[in-house]
């Protein structure tokens, strides 16, 4: 399944046909923490936070459904900092039923892209 890239979350963002995880930390979702390398802190609007820790505590697909709370079948498209944990929780995800994706770029590209 392919990555999404900035420009189709630029247009698919506030549609409603999906649902943006934001895997990091509560801390980096609330902008407390963060990378040095990213001009500003916090997260993509409209996207929730459910931590990669919180995720992988699951020991079954129906654990992770149960923790996630969403039907099989909805999309789902994770970030995180740089692409790497998102891209785990991803495969994580789709085990458990859910057509998820990954946004490779994640924070660190949308911190810059993207006006605040």
């Amino acid at each position: 399944m392919a990555d999404v890239t900035l420009d189709e979350l630029r247009l698919r963002l506030g549609g409603g046909d999906f649902v943006l995880i934001d895997v990091r930390t509560r801390l980096e979702f609330e902008g407390v923490a963060g990378a040095h390398c990213d001009p500003r802190h916090g997260h993509i609007p409209g996207a929730v936070n459910l931590s990669l820790d919180r995720l992988l505590e699951c020991r079954s697909a129906n654990e992770v459904r149960e923790l996630v709370g969403l039907a099989e079948g909805v999309e789902i498209i994770a970030y995180c900092h740089s692409g790497s944990r998102s891209g785990f929780a991803a495969q994580v995800l789709r085990g458990a039923g859910y057509d998820a994706r990954n946004y490779a770029g994640s924070w660190h590209e949308w911190s810059r892209e993207v006006p605040a």
